[in-house]
């Protein structure tokens, strides 16, 4: 069957037993009640304190075919996943299903655990390194499930996705497991995923490099919610978890397109005193932020609040008073991770107040302006983030497709072409957002306005700026690079992508 924006969907795939075709942004409602955890009481004088992950993993109660969680706010320096899996292994446990908000190149070694069959599923927001490929290749029996930052969070909630025992890796935590993404060792900054996963998993578990006198406050993860706690030598490299700071982009193609996207968001309506926004940690998205500064500068305007992974120019432009709060679900610098910390109105918060878009109002919702990134986009302004030009998956849904839907405007940054590949395209390989969410392209060839945005379009009329029909865009990709050979793919589903509202917008199918 097809969904509503013409995408095949199967009839039927493993380990779903109500399928939802995607239909529109908003069509689909929340219903039942929010999940719960198992109640489980620690008395006077109980220690929560472990001797080792073997241990651990024993004492929680871990069997075959249960679910267990992770973050990704350690990225590609990440110790804990690899280290948990290896002791599940070693235990005989088999059948798993992995629920990590993402995963990076370092776990690759999962692909031998799939292989032996302890893990059988695989529930996240995107993959990338030799594990994607493999996958994408058709390692797994069962499709990986792709969610975005939203839609994990809402299928958390929800209790869809139910959690046996999350694993939360922590650069600090006490003894009774208030734990904080500021440790002598390592530091994340916020941990706005893992603390979806402190709510709702029957069993949560703390682990950490550096174990601190009681009390660890302010705490990301609290000992109310914390079943036991066990100190380890490393839970990752630093230099993975966290980069010194954000740089911004030189490149004179990036730097072009970020001057577009900000003269496209200064003659919009949406910009002026108190807005707010949202931009990625890529070099055009990044330097539209220092092209929106000057002009806020300029014209004395300030924003209200700036929304999900904090950087460095954020940070800088809140401390002089440019931005008046930062709502922060993923510190991507280290400048950002030791703000938190220092600034009272930088507030760490969960995916779930993000992104969730079956609750009382996300933040999220407030937007007025997001900047996004893009793989591919088509005719339809259909935006692919995920899969590359052969099929592999290589990226990550993130919070891509709930920002577009709950901002005012939503505007892409990409290049035309990417050495030899099209970015503008007939249809994508694989959608993420819809284009029904989509408002603005911008390229360093030219300005594409969705249709549907009529408002937008006599804003930028005589602005001096490149606007064309994005038909046009994909024939001057088409004339730089010509045709890409079209990507063979078997019958087989490797990925299911949902929508932020548990609805399936696409499948990804085997590589040839």
């Amino acid at each position: 069957m097809k969904n509503s924006i013409g995408r095949e969907i199967p009839e039927s795939i493993a380990g779903y037993n109500e399928l939802h075709s995607y239909s529109s942004p908003f069509a689909k409602e929340a219903l039942g009640r929010k999940a719960a955890p198992l109640l489980r009481q620690v008395k006077p004088g109980d220690s929560k304190m472990v001797e080792s992950i073997e241990e651990l993993i024993k004492r929680s109660g871990l069997k075959d075919g249960m679910t267990i969680s992770f973050h990704h706010h350690f990225r590609n320096g990440d110790y804990i996943l690899n280290m948990v899996i290896d002791t599940v292994a070693k235990l005989g446990i088999r059948d798993i299903t992995i629920v990590p908000s993402s995963l990076s190149g370092i776990h690759d070694p999962l692909i031998e655990h799939i292989k032996n069959g302890v893990i059988t599923e695989i529930h996240t927001s995107g993959l990338r390194g030799e594990l994607a490929d493999a996958i994408s290749n058709g390692l797994m029996e069962k499709p990986i499930v792709i969610r975005s930052h939203g839609g994990r969070a809402r299928a958390i909630e929800a209790g869809e996705i139910k959690i046996d025992v999350a694993f939360l890796g922590v650069p600090s935590s006490d003894e009774y497991g208030n734990a904080s993404g500021k440790g002598e060792n390592t530091m994340c900054g916020a941990l706005g995923y893992a603390m979806v996963d402190e709510k709702y998993a029957d069993t949560v578990v703390v682990i950490t490099d550096d174990l601190v006198p009681y009390p660890n406050m302010p705490a990301s993860i609290h000992q109310t919610n914390v079943d036991y706690v066990v100190k380890v030598d490393s839970i990752g490299d630093p230099n993975g978890i966290t980069s010194g700071a954000t740089r911004f982009t030189k490149n004179p193609k990036e730097l072009l397109i970020a001057e577009y996207a900000s003269k496209v968001i200064i003659n919009s309506e949406y910009f002026k005193d108190g807005f707010s926004f949202q931009t990625g940690s890529g070099g055009s998205s990044l330097a539209v932020t220092r092209f929106l500064k000057n002009e806020m500068k300029s014209r004395n305007y300030r924003a209200k609040f700036a929304l999900g992974g904090i950087t460095k120019p954020m940070v800088e432009m809140h401390e002089e008073g440019l931005i008046e709060n930062l709502f922060d679900v993923q510190s991507f610098d280290l400048v950002a991770a030791e703000s938190i910390s220092k600034n009272l109105r930088h507030y760490e918060i969960d995916a779930l107040q993000y992104a969730n878009p079956h609750n009382k109002g996300c933040i999220a919702n407030k937007l007025d302006i997001v900047i996004l990134s893009a793989l591919e986009i088509d005719k339809d302004f259909n935006v692919n983030v995920i899969t590359g030009s052969d099929g592999v998956i290589r990226g990550a849904s993130g919070g891509h497709s709930d920002t577009a839907a709950s901002s005012k405007l939503s505007v892409i940054v990409a290049p035309l072409v990417r050495g030899r590949i099209p970015t503008v395209v007939d249809s994508v390989n694989t959608v993420i957002t819809p284009g029904e969410t989509v408002d603005v392209l911008v390229t360093d060839r030219g300005i594409a306005v969705n249709p549907r945005r009529s408002d937008i379009i006599e804003s930028l009329k005589d602005k001096e700026l490149p606007i064309v029909p994005i038909e046009e865009l994909k024939e001057m990709a088409k004339k730089i690079v010509g045709k890409p050979k079209s990507i063979e793919y078997t019958d087989k589903v490797v990925a299911v992508v949902e929508y932020r509202d548990g609805s399936i917008i696409d499948v990804i199918n085997q590589v040839k």
